[in-house]
């Protein structure tokens, strides 16, 4: 058998956790039309009977002096360190300008075996895949190159065939039916804060952050608790997340329960869910060691 860590690399909105969830054939990583969604190291597990390959999600590297993105590059520079093969996957609809330069270049200084990716290749022009794939030669010659569509499951066993050539002979690190390692806690998590992204309005920052204090499951009545607060930066901002009437937090609630069942088959899922303030939100580490989780 065949096993590797695969670090999935490239800018923001690229379709990396879309990728990663359609090869496992899970919710693994949550999606958001929102620029850098992903914050953390998300590890999505693949088995076949060639091997097992586990992915790690990494937040789009964007080049910032924020200090929210410095973190995020933070994530990722790990994330190459910890991997055995590197999927640099491209965005073909956008031209290749500074930040994806520097993405090239940082994957050619880790002399990790890469594999490179055009995404979107249901939307893309020959021209489109062309300029992609000249600016692939010209920076990492080596690698094999595949065009894919994440979002239509297109072209993705070519991409899992060239990562397989690189993997190594070796045992399983997982069993053959996990899909990824997460705790319980960080999943539901995510799965709240992607459902109060869905609903965000322009006037609340995307930079929140997901507490489950508590979690109970009682196999017995097949019933689930859970109590969850969302965090903001501002008192303020309490009431955009809210909505009129409650109308807001009911909705982002239902559908954050309607994924969470798919966690706990069979069991009905009662989640309370509530709005807080973070305090010293930007200058605080602690609050931003709750916003990037490993």
């Amino acid at each position: 058998m065949k096993v590797a860590i695969v670090s999935v690399i490239g800018r923001p909105s690229s379709g990396k956790s879309t990728l990663v969830n359609t090869i496992c054939e899970m919710k693994v990583s949550i999606t958001s039309p929102v620029p850098q969604t992903t914050r953390n190291k998300i590890r999505g597990i693949y088995t076949d009977q060639r091997g097992q390959l586990i992915f790690t999600d990494t937040p789009g590297y964007h080049l910032s002096d924020k200090e929210i993105n410095k973190r995020m590059q933070e994530v990722t520079v790990s994330a190459l360190e910890d991997s055995d093969i590197i999927l640099y996957l491209l965005d073909g609809t956008r031209s290749a300008k500074k930040e994806e330069e520097t993405i090239a270049d940082m994957i050619k200084a880790s002399k990790r075996p890469v594999v490179a990716a055009i995404n979107k290749g249901d939307i893309l022009t020959d021209n489109n895949v062309e300029d992609a794939k000249f600016f692939i030669k010209e920076r990492l010659p080596e690698a094999p190159v595949c065009v894919c569509s994440a979002l239509e499951d297109n072209g993705i066993d070519e991409v899992l065939i060239e990562l397989f050539k690189f993997a190594k002979e070796g045992e399983l690190l997982y069993g053959e039916d996990q899909y990824t390692d997460q705790d319980l806690e960080f999943r539901i998590s995510e799965i709240i804060r992607e459902k109060a992204m869905a609903n965000l309005t322009d006037e609340l920052p995307h930079v929140i952050f997901v507490d489950v204090s508590d979690l109970e499951y009682d196999a017995e009545s097949q019933h689930v608790w859970i109590r969850a607060f969302i965090n903001v930066e501002r008192n303020g901002q309490k009431g955009f997340l809210v909505g009129k009437n409650g109308e807001n937090i009911r909705r982002i609630g239902t559908e954050a329960r309607k994924e969470i069942r798919r966690i706990f088959p069979g069991s009905s899922v009662r989640l309370d869910l509530q709005v807080k303030t973070a305090e010293k939100w930007r200058n605080n580490s602690i609050v931003l060691d709750r916003v990037f989780r490993d």
